[in-house]
């Protein structure tokens, strides 16, 4: 496949690429020197690229020791569990993209929270109207099952080649000895400081002494160092079944809220049996043919794998690599804004929703939609979604609705190996710091994941396939990817945290990467705009302050700014056989990237 010329676009935030030069080091049991944190790495035997730099290290030590992918990936989400407590941990879900390099196949874990199977469609109803978000939130009844612990175990199992409990002692570790206080997490904890503060146990956990935790201080976690060591020890059938099972759902039931606080925290009703029955889904990866590569990612339950498809397949039919900076951006918004339509209307779990999966995908349906998009006019949000089954040329139907509010935090890890084999897994808690309620003497939050499920149907006259039922998974949007070339060799991977934004991130990033030129810690690093079938387009920074918006105003587009979008991670296979791992430079106070071998 021909490349275009990698070329300085001026939306681009040009960032020099800063390879390390010296060994990644293991977490060191000195808390007070975390590893350096740099946006790329280059080298052989493997890489491993996250949000934070004790993680990644962790990563990186079990790749130095002989592991494979998929053990570097659960020891990474494990610490990051530690060090990204808010984002990710044990109390959530999430999934996980693997790349076979002996069999050059992609397979897949569903490891999504699932709703008590109890729940019906009025789960977050009273009186037939839908109870305030926040309330919802910060509730027992906003809990799934988590699904994180099966996710590694069901991982492992399959493909890994070391035993859960030497995988987590560097996350245990971490706990144990602690790790240094950045700003993202201090003001990641202020944010969550007035709700945080009613859950004694969370307080108590991530308020010590009452008081935010100090940047340059040392956070130690030992309640979740004994629950690794349990898990460890047992397996994460304890989680599932044990005196830790027991826990989760007396918590979830019976929330732990100050009784001074003034806080009324609903009861969920979760259940030994929903623990027991919890089970992760082995299943195909969504395929979608780019340029020539073949593109994976995650199928329903996720309407990630979809959704980025059907926006890349219809820009399949536009040389974005020739387009003007104006013209790329335009197609891009555009097509995200088609594919969200698409999205809100077919997409659901698929064990309760007839999800037209195949159509979605399709060239000839993409082609349909496409034809909507006109140079010197935009559409309308919201925009009503096609027929799937029945493409007509430029049709949609005639009625719309709109685009459901995710919560936007999450986490993304990124994985290769020595022998080539590659994990892309996105895991979750959903907004920052979950649902607030810490699992007491256990040392995690809880997830929200249910709040991602529709209160009620978005529109009245529109089927909404995202509506609570029991047992059912809530659609998420994560969007863990894996591109392969046309020998079944792998050429990037890449994912991001950030709600339904996950999937105009990735899509970015893939199409800033693969069609525009950028090296892949600049398509990272560039600007982002998020359109998901509303009324406004979002904007960050770069984008908001420079000439392109007038220019994108001036044909139509509408904006509203948004200081922040993802924080992605990914990895790329050079052809001289060398790994490139890259994260974020600022976002989220930058990613780290690591090798087993730097080189430059």
């Amino acid at each position: 496949m021909r490349r275009p010329v990698a070329r300085s676009l001026s939306f681009v935030a040009v960032t020099a690429a800063v390879v390390s030069l010296g060994a990644a080091a293991p977490p060191s049991s000195d808390a007070a020197s975390p590893p350096e944190k740099t946006p790329v790495a280059v080298g052989y035997g493997g890489a491993v690229a996250s949000v934070d730099a004790d993680a990644s290290a962790a990563g990186i030590e079990v790749l130095r020791k002989g592991g494979n992918a998929v053990d570097a990936a659960v020891a990474t989400a494990a610490a990051l569990g530690v060090t990204e407590p808010y984002s990710a941990g044990i109390g959530g879900g999430g999934y996980f993209v693997y790349y076979d390099a002996k069999s050059r196949t992609v397979q897949t874990v569903d490891g999504r929270e699932t709703a008590p199977l109890t729940a019906d469609s009025g789960l977050f109803l009273e009186n037939g109207q839908p109870i305030p978000f926040a309330d919802a939130v910060t509730s027992g009844l906003s809990v799934g099952t988590p699904g994180t612990p099966a996710t590694w175990q069901t991982a492992l199992d399959a493909w890994g080649s070391r035993p859960l409990g030497t995988l987590l002692k560097p996350a245990e570790r971490l706990a144990r000895d602690g790790f240094t206080v950045d700003a993202t997490f201090r003001s990641q904890t202020e944010s969550n400081q007035a709700r945080f503060e009613d859950f004694p146990d969370t307080a108590k956990l991530f308020l010590p002494g009452g008081e935010l935790p100090v940047v340059g201080s040392i956070f130690k976690n030992p309640d979740l160092a004994t629950t690794y060591a349990e898990l460890g020890r047992k397996g994460v059938g304890a989680l599932y079944h044990g005196d830790l099972a027991k826990d989760i759902v007396r918590t979830v039931n019976e929330p732990p809220v100050d009784p001074d606080s003034g806080r009324v925290a609903r009861p969920g009703d979760l259940s030994l049996k929903d623990l027991a029955a919890y089970r992760t889904k082995r299943q195909a990866p969504t395929k979608t043919s780019y340029r020539g590569l073949d593109v994976y990612s995650m199928a329903p339950s996720s309407s990630g794998g979809t959704t980025v498809g059907e926006a890349l397949n219809i820009l399949e039919r536009t040389d974005l690599s020739k387009a003007s900076e104006v013209e790329y951006l335009h197609r891009y918004i555009e097509a995200s804004r088609i594919a969200f339509a698409d999205r809100g209307r077919w997409v659901g779990d698929p064990a309760f929703e007839d999800v037209p999966t195949k159509e979605l995908l399709s060239q000839k349906y993409a082609d349909s939609r496409a034809c909507l998009i006109k140079d010197d006019a935009v559409l309308t949000s919201p925009l009503a979604p096609g027929d799937p089954r029945n493409p007509a040329a430029c049709a949609t139907g005639d009625k719309a609705a709109p685009t459901t509010y995710e919560g936007e935090n999450t986490t993304h890890l990124t994985v290769a190996d020595k022998w080539g084999n590659v994990v892309s897994y996105t895991l979750t808690i959903e907004q920052t710091g979950g649902s607030g309620i810490t699992v007491p003497g256990r040392g995690f939050l809880l997830n929200n994941e249910l709040t991602d499920f529709s209160f009620a149907p978005a529109s009245p006259d529109v089927h909404d396939p995202n509506l609570p039922g029991p047992g059912k998974r809530p659609r998420s949007s994560m969007s863990p990817t894996i591109v392969l070339d046309q020998h079944g060799k792998p050429v990037v991977a890449l994912g991001s945290p950030g709600g339904a934004t996950i999937i105009t991130t990735v899509l970015q990033t893939l199409t800033g990467f693969l069609d525009r030129g950028l090296p892949l810690v600049d398509s990272i690093a560039a600007p982002r705009a998020s359109q998901r079938n509303q009324t406004t387009t979002e904007l960050e920074p770069g984008l908001w302050n420079s000439r392109l918006k007038a220019d994108l105003e001036s044909i139509g587009h509408g904006f509203r700014q948004n200081p922040e979008i993802g924080a992605a991670t990914g990895v790329q296979r050079l052809k001289d056989g060398r790994w490139l791992a890259a994260a974020e430079t600022v976002r989220r106070g930058g990613g780290s990237a690591m090798v087993v071998r730097p080189m430059p």
